[in-house]
């Protein structure tokens, strides 16, 4: 990864839409490289398979030994965690992850874009979560941990994006990464006066 590229990360409660929203701004922008996110969760019914690297415990356990992660976490029970980029040149790396994972990222990259993504409503995040197919245990979970999530989001987001449509959405994205890359082409410009 170079020194110029942007490290954005989007953080929200489960079932917000991250990995939808994801998808579309790196179909959208061929700047953006998606890094997957590895788990030791199952793989849920109705997954494709490319949504996460899906490993052992132990798989996940030995490559936070060898310093592999920019970040992980433990959370209702599995381990998930993004890996460190591989030296993708000319990208901004894009990362979709917890909002315990984004601290961690803030610490190492102190101008990483943190965009937390809220639901438009509770309820249209309990529709979201059943309509993925979740268990209403899971669901209840969610729901329960998803105030604290966004308030928590809120405290470390450099910009909140209600996903009430995937495209706008998407565009609100772009456009706020347009402008930082610019502002940062501008900054590297002024910078080389000496």
């Amino acid at each position: 990864m170079c020194a110029e590229s942007l490290v954005a990360v989007l953080i929200g409660p489960g079932g917000v839409g991250k990995g939808t929203l994801a998808r579309r701004l790196v179909d959208r922008d061929p700047r953006l490289w998606l890094s997957r996110s590895w788990t030791t969760r199952p793989p849920r019914s109705g997954e494709r398979g490319d949504e996460y690297v899906f490993v052992e415990r132990e798989t996940f356990e030995r490559a936070i030994d060898e310093g592999r992660f920019l970040e992980w976490a433990q959370f209702q029970g599995n381990l998930y965690g993004t890996p460190v980029p591989s030296g993708e040149a000319e990208v901004d790396v894009l990362l979709e992850i917890e909002t315990q994972g984004a601290i961690q990222v803030r610490a190492q990259q102190p101008d990483a874009v943190i965009f937390l993504i809220e639901p438009p409503s509770p309820e249209h995040l309990e529709s979201r979560l059943r309509g993925r197919g979740d268990s209403d245990d899971h669901v209840r979970r969610r729901l329960a941990s998803a105030p604290v999530e966004l308030s928590a989001g809120r405290d470390l987001a450099d910009f909140v994006i209600v996903n009430d449509d995937v495209e706008r959405a998407a565009g609100e994205i772009i456009s706020i990464l347009e402008g930082l890359r610019r502002h940062r082409r501008a900054g590297k410009e002024d910078g080389h006066h000496g």
